[in-house]
């Protein structure tokens, strides 16, 4: 699942998908909007987040509904 935001990288949280460029992982974020937070709280709470990156992530939430 690497796209130009989002990579999985071994030497990364275990490998995990994160927002490139960052240690955030998209289980997080994906968790995050499940339980209703919104694009301002996310960029809010982790301010290396953009909203390019939450659009990112959108499709897998997506997918999980």
């Amino acid at each position: 699942m690497t796209t130009p935001r989002i990579e999985m990288n071994p030497k990364v949280m275990m490998g995990k998908p994160v927002i490139r460029g960052t240690r955030i992982p998209v289980e997080l974020i994906l968790r995050k909007l499940g339980e209703g937070a919104t694009e301002a709280d996310l960029l809010d709470a982790y301010p290396r987040l953009t909203k390019v990156d939450i659009q990112a992530v959108m499709p897998l939430h997506s997918d999980r509904l």
